[in-house]
C-alpha cells in the first residue's frame, strides 16, 4: 500500500493522441486506418466488437474510439453500453460509424452512451472535425483529472517528504486493523524515530534537515513492500503500517528499514550527513488485539526503549506494553 502514484498506475491523459478503430470490414478499417494515421493519430484496429472490448478496458486503452454500429458478436452499441457501466472516469470518448441515417436510431446510439456518430459515407472533413472535437474533450478531461488527482495529493500527502501525512497514514491504520479483524490477520505499526535529528538543523541549518528528511523516506520506500504504507507522523518522526504483520516480519522489515538508512551519509547541501534511526515495533493481532490507538502506544513503548538502549535499534513491544482494556 506504498501509494498510488507508482508509474504503473491509471493515468486517465495517458493516450488522448491514439484511437481504435473497430470495423469487421477489413477493407474499410484499413481506409479508415489510412486517413487517421494521414491525419497524425496513432491507430489501433479491431475486426469486431468483442475485440475492440477487450482493448478497452486495459489500464492503458486509448481514449478515442470509433466503433462500427453492426459487427459480429458485440456490435457497437453493446459495447458503448458496456463500457459505460464498465467505468466513468478515465473516459473513452465514443463515435459511431453507422449506415443508419433515421433519427431514432441515432437517439438510440447516444442514449447507449456514444458521444458522436458519423455516417458512412460522410467527407473526410467532417469525420475529422468530428475526431478533432472528441480529442479537445479528452484532453481537457485528462487536465481535469491531473487538477483532481494533485489536489487529493496535496490533502493527503506530506508536502516535503512525499510521505501520507499523519491524517491519511492513521486513517490507512485503521482500515488496516478493520482489513485484519474480517480476514483474521495480524496488522503491525512501527514508529521511527531519527537520532539526534535537532543536532543535524542546530549544526548544518534547516536545509540540510530536510534533505535528510526526504531521503529518509525515500531510502525506507526502496526496503518496504508494495502493500506497507508509509506516513510522516510529525517533525523527524514516521508511522510504517505492515500488513499481515506477524512480530518476526515487521520486525525483519523494521530492520531493513533501519539498516538503509544507517548504511551511507545522506548527501545534504551543507555536506554528509550521517543519519541513524530508532523502531519500535507492535503488532495486533488476536491474541494482543489493540485500535489504532492502543498500537500505536505499544509502538511508542518499545521506541522509548530503543533510544534508551542506544538508539540505531529496533525494539518490539511485549504484553505489557498495550493499554489495558477499559471494562465494560
Amino acid at each position: 500500500m506504498t501509494d498510488t502514484n507508482s508509474p504503473d498506475a491509471i493515468v486517465p491523459g495517458r493516450g488522448t493522441n491514439r484511437i481504435l478503430i473497430a470495423d469487421d470490414d477489413p477493407v474499410s478499417r484499413k481506409v479508415l486506418q489510412a486517413k487517421l494515421s494521414r491525419w497524425g493519430y496513432d491507430v489501433e484496429t479491431a475486426a469486431d466488437g468483442d475485440e475492440a472490448w477487450d482493448r478497452l478496458v486495459v489500464d492503458a486503452a486509448p481514449r478515442l474510439a470509433i466503433l462500427d454500429w453492426m459487427m459480429p458478436g458485440m456490435d457497437g452499441i453493446e459495447v458503448t453500453k458496456r463500457l459505460r457501466r464498465f467505468r466513468e472516469d478515465p473516459y473513452t470518448y465514443v463515435i459511431l460509424l453507422t449506415g443508419r441515417t433515421e433519427s431514432s436510431d441515432i437517439v438510440m446510439g447516444m442514449e447507449a452512451g456514444a458521444d458522436d456518430y458519423v455516417i458512412k459515407g460522410s467527407a473526410d472533413a467532417e469525420l475529422e472535425v468530428r475526431i478533432r472535437a472528441g480529442k479537445r474533450i479528452v484532453d481537457l478531461q485528462a487536465e481535469l483529472y491531473d487538477t483532481r488527482e494533485e489536489l487529493r495529493r496535496q490533502a493527503t500527502h506530506d508536502a516535503l517528504t512525499g510521505a501520507w501525512n499523519r491524517g491519511s497514514i492513521f486513517d490507512i491504520l485503521r482500515s488496516e486493523l478493520e482489513r485484519g479483524r474480517r480476514a483474521n490477520e495480524p496488522v503491525a505499526a512501527v514508529l521511527v524515530d531519527l537520532d539526534n535529528f535537532k543536532s543535524v538543523n542546530d549544526t548544518h541549518g534547516h536545509q540540510a534537515g530536510d534533505a535528510v528528511l526526504r531521503e529518509t523516506v525515500a531510502r525506507m520506500n526502496e526496503v518496504l513492500r508494495g502493500y506497507d504504507a508509509l506516513g510522516r507522523y510529525g517533525g523527524e518522526e514516521f508511522l510504517v503500517v505492515v500488513s499481515g504483520g506477524w512480530p518476526q516480519i515487521a520486525r525483519r522489515i523494521a530492520e531493513r528499514m533501519r539498516s538503509a538508512l544507517a548504511s551511507a551519509a545522506v548527501e545534504t547541501p551543507a555536506g554528509a550527513v550521517a543519519v541513524t534511526a530508532s523502531f519500535g515495533v507492535a503488532t495486533a493481532a488476536w491474541e494482543m488485539p489493540a485500535d489504532a490507538d492502543g498500537l500505536i502506544h505499544a509502538a511508542d513503548m518499545a521506541l522509548y526503549r530503543a533510544k534508551e538502549s542506544g538508539r540505531n535499534r529496533v525494539e518490539v513491544a511485549t504484553y505489557q506494553d498495550f493499554p489495558v482494556p477499559e471494562m465494560v
